[in-house]
C-alpha cells in the first residue's frame, strides 16, 4: 500500500510539474516553451527543503556540496546494466550531470533537450549525463522519440541509492530534486544548483559556461 501511494503522490507531482509552463519561444524541432529560469539555489540534504508550486517538500541523504568528490553510487544503464558514476565514458573529462524528477513531463522534457542541444559544442568534449528515477526502459524510450544521441542516461530507480547519497531524494513523492551539477576531470564537485521551486528549470547556461572554463583550465 505504501509504494502504491508512494506512486500516486510522485505521479501526481510530475504531472502539475509539467503543466506549469506556456508559450513557444524555441526555433529548433522540439517546441521550447517560457518555463521560468531560475539563478537560485537549495541546499542538499536531510531535512532541506524544496517547493513545489510553493509547498516545501522535504530532502533525504547526505548531501552534496560544490569542493566534494563525487560520489561512489551505482546506476542502471538503459541495458540494464550496472555502472558506477565514477565510471562512466566521461571518466577522467568534465561531465555536466542534469537530475530531473521525471522525463515524462514537459519541464524535463526541456531540460534534457536543453542539454542535448543548446550546449554550444559542449558535447564533443565533456560527457552530458541525465539522472532520473523514470526506469531504463522509459529513459531509452525517451531518448529514442527525442532523437537524443549525446546524452548518458542514468537510472535511480531501484533504491534511489544516488538520490540518498546526495541527498537529492524527495521521500514523499520518491523522485529526485531538479539539479544541475558539473564535475570536473578529477571527480570534483565544481558548481551545483538546486531548483528551489521544482516547477522551474536551472540555469543550464551557467553550467555550460563553468564546464568551458574547467576545459579550457585544463
Amino acid at each position: 500500500m505504501r509504494a502504491a501511494y508512494r506512486m500516486i503522490v510522485g505521479a501526481t507531482v510530475c504531472m502539475a510539474i509539467g503543466f506549469a509552463g506556456c508559450a513557444s519561444s524555441g526555433s529548433s524541432s522540439f517546441l521550447y516553451k517560457n518555463y521560468t529560469v531560475t539563478d537560485g539555489s537549495a541546499m542538499a540534504g536531510e531535512g532541506r527543503t524544496v517547493l513545489f508550486k510553493g509547498s516545501p517538500l522535504v530532502l533525504s541523504g547526505t548531501g552534496i556540496k560544490v569542493g566534494d568528490a563525487l560520489r561512489e553510487v551505482t546506476l542502471t544503464q538503459t541495458d540494464l546494466s550496472p555502472i558506477a558514476l565514477t565510471d562512466t565514458t566521461g571518466k577522467g573529462k568534465v561531465r555536466i550531470i542534469s537530475v530531473v524528477p521525471s522525463l515524462d513531463t514537459p519541464v524535463c522534457e526541456q531540460q534534457t533537450h536543453y542539454l542535448s542541444e543548446k550546449n554550444k559544442g559542449l558535447d564533443k568534449m565533456v560527457e552530458l549525463v541525465t539522472v532520473s528515477v523514470d526506469t531504463p526502459f522509459a529513459q531509452k524510450r525517451f531518448a529514442g522519440e527525442a532523437h537524443i544521441a549525446n546524452v548518458t542516461f542514468l537510472s535511480d530507480y531501484k533504491d534511489a541509492e544516488f538520490g540518498k547519497a546526495y541527498g537529492l531524494l524527495l521521500k514523499g513523492p520518491h523522485i529526485l530534486a531538479r539539479t544541475i551539477m558539473v564535475v570536473d576531470a578529477h571527480n570534483t564537485v565544481r558548481y551545483l544548483q538546486i531548483t528551489p521551486e521544482l516547477t522551474q528549470l536551472p540555469d543550464l547556461d551557467k553550467a555550460f559556461a563553468v564546464a568551458k572554463s574547467l576545459i579550457t583550465a585544463s
